[in-house]
């Protein structure tokens, strides 16, 4: 999978969560995400199950970890807490617990839509979106318990998604991937480098945020080189208020192409949580990078462009997803995104990444969502 911000450490296809894809009118892919299966980005088919009135135990903390709190109460003291406290504390109505076939669902209507939690599964729904998740949710005496970091940063921020609010003068940098000697993934298709594509996709971009009242600043305008850094510096010296970052993905093992396939978009892995991503960078729970002060506001924005992109292209849904081997992404002083709108080295998406109406509905997702 090369690319500028993967070349900046050397790396292995170490995949952590591989995705959930949507199976196509013909015979549906199917590839693994966390500890089971899944066909497809719908949930499946739900009966209701009736919650035991006893409420499993709490486990205490066993970290220091700062700024591990819920939006409506401070769960410092706890590492898990129960999805029905969660929701009660939030103000929420209590959440309906179903069977699955293979595990207990837990769905909880929040003001932003509906939320999906399956016990035993790193994956879950936020109006039929994949959202990773950094912990196994625990079944404990009929109730479903997630960690704290989960909750905080993953399911609190869905609460106020519609407040998420950028004032004027709004300054976007958008960051063209790869240029120059740095080629990104090479089509399977047609042998087409995924640095044209990226910076066809961005100069598409600009003015279309630009009618939107955005500034829109390009870390490229044409085939060059620039370096992972200057790519940082070059939103610290515009005073960006946010940062995306566009590429395509790949794969470089053919066996594994028919399992990869769809979109995935990035966002900085909270201080404390796994990555769902790390390649062979050592993911140290404990680092805080700058961009860490931005966890909230990262992640609402990946909401918003992830679920856009799916609903302009109709493309397979891998998942908002964590890592922080990137660059682009970990040493921003402002809300940062990076975007993987298909896989080039899967013939059906290589052959849409090749079209310009295709990078034309990316464009105008991307406007979309930043309305």
């Amino acid at each position: 999978m090369p690319s500028l911000w993967k070349s900046s450490v050397p790396f292995l296809a170490a995949v952590v969560l591989t995705g959930c894809p949507t199976p196509p009118k013909t015979q549906p892919r199917v590839t693994p995400l966390g500890n089971q299966v899944l066909e497809g980005h719908a949930e499946p088919v739900l009966t209701p199950v009736r919650t035991p009135d006893k409420e499993g135990p709490r486990v205490p903390v066993e970290t220091n970890l700062t700024n591990v709190s819920l939006r409506s109460t401070n769960v410092s003291d706890k590492q898990w807490l129960s999805l029905d406290e969660w929701n009660q504390l939030s103000g929420l109505e209590p959440p309906q617990r179903f069977d699955n076939g293979w595990g207990a669902t837990f769905r909880s209507r929040i003001p932003s839509g509906v939320l999906s939690i399956t016990s035993g599964s790193r994956v879950g729904y936020w109006n039929g979106l994949v959202v990773a998740l950094g912990f196994v949710p625990r079944l404990t005496n009929g109730h479903v318990f997630l960690h704290a970091l989960d909750l905080t940063k993953n399911l609190s921020p869905l609460l106020s998604l519609h407040g998420l609010t950028v004032k004027p003068p709004r300054v976007v940098v958008i960051d063209p991937g790869h240029g120059g000697k740095e080629t990104g993934s090479t089509s399977v298709l047609n042998s087409g480098f995924e640095k044209d594509y990226t910076l066809d996709w961005a100069l598409r971009v600009k003015p279309l945020l630009q009618s939107n009242g955005w500034k829109v600043l390009l870390t490229r305008a044409s085939d060059v080189h620039v370096s992972l850094l200057e790519r940082v510096h070059f939103a610290e010296r515009a005073k960006a208020d946010l940062f995306v970052s566009l590429h395509f993905n790949s794969v470089d093992s053919p066996s594994s192409r028919s399992e990869h396939f769809g979109v995935e978009t990035y966002c900085l892995t909270p201080t404390g949580m796994p990555s769902n991503l790390t390649r062979n960078y050592k993911d140290n729970p404990a680092e805080v990078f700058p961009n860490n002060a931005f966890d909230a506001q990262n992640f609402q924005f990946a909401v918003r462009l992830h679920r856009a992109i799916i609903q302009f292209t109709g493309r397979t849904d891998r998942g908002i997803r964590r890592a922080r081997f990137m660059v682009v992404l970990r040493e921003q002083n402002r809300p940062a995104v990076l975007l993987e709108a298909g896989y080039m080295s899967d013939p059906e998406e290589a052959r849409l990444i090749a079209s310009a109406g295709y990078r034309q509905k990316l464009a105008e997702a991307v406007a979309m969502a930043l309305e």
